[in-house]
């Protein structure tokens, strides 16, 4: 039994050393191709900060329209005030 366990051993390394060895390694070298150079990778960080920026400039501007809407819509509240008030004071130079 330890003689057939040996030689199938033995058949396993010989079969093992026939592979070929020529190609180092053929995954490092795919890796070598598909990877992105410095310059794809820093146009992309600044496309991603143009588009941060871009998003929000435009929640500021949403705010800043919402905060203009509400002060005119306060004014338009105050005008009336000054409009009642100034009747109130001509009706009381009246009497």
């Amino acid at each position: 039994m330890k003689k057939l366990s040996f030689a199938f051993v033995g058949a396993a390394a010989l079969a093992l050393a026939a592979c070929n060895n020529s190609s180092q390694d053929a995954v490092g070298d795919n890796a070598d191709l598909n990877a992105a150079t410095a310059d794809d990778l820093n146009a992309l960080a600044g496309d991603a900060a143009n588009d941060a920026e871009a998003e929000a400039l435009g929640n500021q501007a949403a705010q800043l329209n919402a905060e203009a809407e509400a002060a005119a819509a306060e004014n338009t509240a105050d005008d009336d005030v000054e409009t009642n008030a100034s009747d109130a004071d001509t009706a009381v130079n009246g009497m």
